[in-house]
């Protein structure tokens, strides 16, 4: 009985110390303090008398309420509750460490706390503040700088109240924090917002502003009025700019040639077709650079011609190309035609003929029509190689007893290299042969174009013989020979004939005529 009673009371002692004996009721947490602020660690020991320290990174601090060793720390003791704060005034860097509450005689020991000390950054600062000139155009970085802050400061851009992305973040030292914006459009204001860590929320966030002046070539809008004209109306351009600085002057041009005396944002003129196309520009300037703008001018004008047709002399059978081009608005309607024909070969800028023949030779006209406008037209000339032809009279008429002439008219190109005249026992060729006095040839060129050359045999004192014989005119150049045979008819028997036929005829109406009336009024 004894023996129970003795086991009885060991248990309720050892329950005892287990129940009743020293205990942590509060132990020190993790914690953060900003730099030079006050802070204090927790430890409150249960049912304990005896010696309390506190140890930093392992280290004991020492024993007592005041730490001589540690003139910013204190122990604040209250002995009823078992109350021994760690307090730690006016925290410096150093004070950033693992802290840990010890009842030494109860060889009890605190949870490691971590003591962080926070370090607000200096305000932010933006390179070139408050304000930056910038050229419109160029990229450039923007940099926003936070030094001294423990941890890392977080950096934001703001344009006008909304956050920038895409910024770029780097550290340049432990405690200096840069944040660069690269800026590749105009903008107005940038904001660079530095927001303390995120583990304190006491601290509020610093702002820094800089505004950001752009400096840009002119912006130019040209205009014109009215927008369509008549050649010979009046046309006024007005050139309109944004710029900064300030725009310092105008200079116009048309078709790349400077207008004298044009200088000011406003050039009146009188428009002409060249104003179709040369382009009138207008250059704005200022200290940074200068814009030139160009427009043309819906001028409304008649034909003009811009390449003129070229005469064009081939061989028979040879392929042609006459060239023509004219200019006109509204857009003109072009037609080529042969002169003294109306039927239409063309209607394009060149005229192509296939394996032309002599025949095709001649004056072409190249017609331009603008429409409500005017109309113009050009000649050229197709001069096409080959034997010479003979278009002479074949029967050519002279009075007997008078002087006569056959006339021989020889279109040759090339010119002819020989003309020959034949009659009776006669034959006569230049600079050769000899013929009767009655007999003389000469040789001219009419005013008509294409080589043609005229050739006369002249007759002293026609005689009845001279008209009962023919007359051969041949000509040759280097593609052969052209002939005609002429008859010399007489002229005064003609020409009674005709008279007796109509001396009969008005002496038949005559006649007529009497008995018509002795009719009527008998």
């Amino acid at each position: 009985m004894a023996s129970v009673w003795i086991l009885t009371l060991a248990i309720g002692v050892a329950v005892h110390k287990v129940v009743c004996g020293p205990r942590f009721s509060q132990e020190p947490a993790d914690q953060s303090v900003v730099f030079g602020e006050r802070v204090v660690l927790s430890c409150v020991v249960f049912n304990y008398t005896g010696i309390v320290q506190w140890t930093k990174d392992g280290l004991a601090l020492g024993i007592g309420e005041d730490l001589r060793a540690w003139p910013r720390y204190r122990v604040l003791r209250i002995v009823d509750v078992g109350q021994y704060n760690l307090e730690i005034s006016s925290a410096e860097l150093s004070d950033d460490s693992l802290y840990e509450c010890q009842a030494t005689e109860a060889a009890l020991r605190s949870r490691r706390a971590k003591l962080t000390v926070l370090i607000p950054p200096d305000d932010p600062v933006i390179e070139g503040a408050p304000e930056i000139l910038l050229m419109a155009g160029v990229s450039y970085n923007l940099t926003c700088v936070s030094r001294g802050a423990k941890p890392l400061s977080t950096i934001e851009w703001y344009k006008d109240g909304v956050i920038v992305e895409g910024a770029h973040t780097s550290t340049v030292s432990a405690h200096t924090h840069t944040h660069t914006h690269i800026l590749a459009s105009l903008l107005s204001t940038h904001l660079c917002i530095y927001a303390h860590c995120p583990f304190y929320q006491v601290h509020l966030p610093v702002a820094v502003d800089i505004e950001l002046h752009w400096i840009y070539a002119p912006t130019v809008l040209l205009s014109i009025s009215p927008r369509s004209v008549l050649e010979g109306e009046r046309v006024t351009f007005t050139c309109q700019a944004t710029a900064n600085p300030p725009v310092m002057g105008y200079r116009w041009a048309k078709g790349g040639v400077i207008l004298e005396g044009a200088r000011e944002s406003v050039f009146v003129t009188t428009a002409d077709h060249s104003f179709f196309t040369e382009p009138v520009s207008c250059q704005v300037f200022n200290a940074v650079g200068s814009t030139n703008v160009s427009i043309l001018v819906d001028v409304h004008f008649g034909p003009i011609l811009v390449v003129e047709p070229r005469p064009v002399t081939v061989d028979v059978d040879s392929d042609v190309t006459l060239n023509c081009k004219w200019a006109g608005n509204p857009p003109l309607t072009l037609t080529w035609t042969k002169k003294g024909s109306s039927m239409v070969l063309s209607n394009n800028n060149q005229l192509y003929l296939k394996s032309v023949s002599q025949a095709d030779a001649g004056q072409y006209v190249c017609k331009a029509i603008v429409p409500r406008i005017g109309v113009g037209e050009t000649e050229v000339t197709l001069t096409v190689n080959g034997p010479p032809i003979i278009s002479s009279e074949p029967i050519q008429y002279a009075v007997r007893g008078e002087k006569g002439e056959i006339k021989c008219y020889i279109a040759s190109t090339p010119p002819p290299d020989k003309i020959v005249w034949a009659w009776k026992e006669n034959v006569w060729e230049k600079e050769r042969g000899t013929l009767l006095e009655r007999y003389t040839v000469e040789q001219s060129k009419p005013v008509s174009q294409g080589g043609a050359v005229l050739s006369t045999l002249t007759i002293n004192n026609v005689m009845e013989s001279d008209f009962q014989t023919t007359y051969n005119c041949t000509a040759w150049n280097s593609f052969g020979p052209g002939t005609m045979i002429i008859t010399l008819a007489e002229t005064g028997e003609h020409t009674c004939t005709n008279c007796v036929f109509i001396c009969t005829l008005y002496c038949c109406f005559i006649y007529l005529y009497t008995i018509y009336t002795h009719y009527i009024y008998s």
